[in-house]
């Protein structure tokens, strides 16, 4: 396949490996086990660890299997260069641990995963501060930023109330700012919206999700977008200033991330999601059908208090939705009428399954005050509008019929 040519989504990830050699024509990469990596002329390992040229040192900073998946990740997104690690927190806490100092300040969306929020809780007892904002507006994220801001943070369709952050104009707003912008793409993915559009620096995905997309592995990847200056950054270690600007955030995260930390993704973990990667948008369009007809059919029963989901013409950034993604992803949330129990009816669904992951290929279901959204509390809770009957439905591949009668027999109690 030509390199000149231009191809499709489906079509570059399907054939990307092959575009490089491969031991014995396989079409895929092939899982390499070793941890470490020999060299016939000790100058040559000198050289490949001072960066003056190309090679693996050690497994914990890089391997063969996941640089194939890094390479993907970066064609996915648009990207000059990616990061994998061992899971999509592991990528997130990479932001801290390799691009903030105490006394820094993130401006990052009141509205987020579970998880995330609670590690920007633990960031900023370690002497960050972490401003929460409403990101539906960037009027917002303005006021909160100081001369200590370092980076905003926000998820493109918030989990599980599915907010839409105000994400073109939160990028022209880093942009004047000469702020660090990252964007998690988990809840849309390459497929439907690519944050470099919007002018994100750094884009996460947590490849557990739709991009491995059949809940067999954990992974998360970082993916610099080349559109932020890294010489301008005040926290890039002097020896990092000797790399090309344009790659010295990456040197740095993959020194201070994989090499120090230690959060590095497996090579078998890597070749799983690289195979789950490669139908990724024929699997987003089943799932963002059903997930519209689903909550199409909840919003118009009475039995139902509230559905939150993108698609719908209800939903405060629908519009903006329409305007900047695909599809309006696969996941949404929605709250019964007082009277229904909400474990009651999870437990009558023979479909939705109760769990934890989402973007699977099976639809999955979690009652989240009860679970995810457990420990930070019932007024952080409400603070994000996620009320005590809340149901995240993660929506999979099943037929649409068999999704509409399950979640409607569920509801005749």
């Amino acid at each position: 396949m030509p390199e000149k040519l231009h191809y499709g989504f489906t079509t570059t990830i399907l054939h990307n490996d092959r575009r490089k050699v491969i031991e014995h024509g396989s079409l895929h990469k092939p899982v390499h086990t070793s941890v470490a990596f020999g060299y016939n002329d000790a100058r040559q390992l000198a050289s490949v660890f001072q960066g003056k040229e190309p090679g693996f040192r050690y497994g914990r900073q890089g391997n063969p299997t996941v640089s194939a998946l890094e390479d993907k990740i970066s064609k996915m997104e648009d990207g000059v260069a990616s990061l994998c690690f061992g899971t999509g927190m592991a990528a997130i806490g990479a932001l801290f641990q390799a691009l903030l100092r105490a006394g820094d300040q993130v401006v990052s969306s009141a509205f987020l995963f579970g998880n995330t929020n609670s590690l920007w809780q633990t960031v900023a007892g370690q002497g960050v501060d972490v401003a929460f904002v409403d990101a539906t507006d960037v009027a917002n994220v303005a006021a909160a930023i100081t001369p200590a801001t370092r980076m905003v943070f926000v998820e493109t369709i918030a989990n599980p109330r599915t907010q839409v952050a105000d994400l073109v104009r939160i990028g022209e707003l880093c942009r004047e700012r000469g702020i660090l912008y990252v964007v998690d793409n988990t809840m849309t993915t390459p497929w439907l919206f690519r944050p470099k559009t919007v002018g994100a620096g750094i884009v996460i995905n947590s490849l557990t999700k739709s991009i491995g997309g059949h809940g067999m592995a954990l992974g998360g990847s970082l993916t610099d977008t080349g559109l932020f200056d890294w010489s301008a950054y005040p926290n890039i270690a002097p020896n990092f200033r000797k790399q090309p600007a344009s790659q010295q955030g990456m040197a740095q995260l993959r020194a201070k991330a994989l090499r120090d930390f230690g959060a590095s993704l497996s090579p078998d973990a890597a070749h799983q999601i690289a195979v789950g990667a490669e139908t990724l948008a024929l699997r987003m369009e089943r799932t963002c059908a059903n997930a519209l007809a689903l909550a199409q059919m909840l919003e118009a029963d009475d039995r139902v208090a509230a559905v939150h989901y993108p698609g719908l013409a209800s939903h405060p950034q629908h519009d903006l939705t329409r305007k900047l993604f695909r599809a309006s992803g696969s996941l949404f949330s929605f709250e019964l009428k007082d009277g229904i129990n909400c474990f009651d009816y999870l437990n009558r669904l023979t479909v939705g399954i109760p769990a934890s992951n989402l973007g699977d290929t099976r639809t999955l279901v979690i009652p989240v005050a009860h679970t995810i959204f457990f420990e930070m509390g019932a007024e952080r809770r409400a603070s994000m509008g996620i009320a005590e009957s809340l149901i995240r439905v993660s929506v999979g591949i099943e037929e649409t019929a068999d999704l509409l009668a399950d979640f409607g027999a569920a509801l005749d109690v």
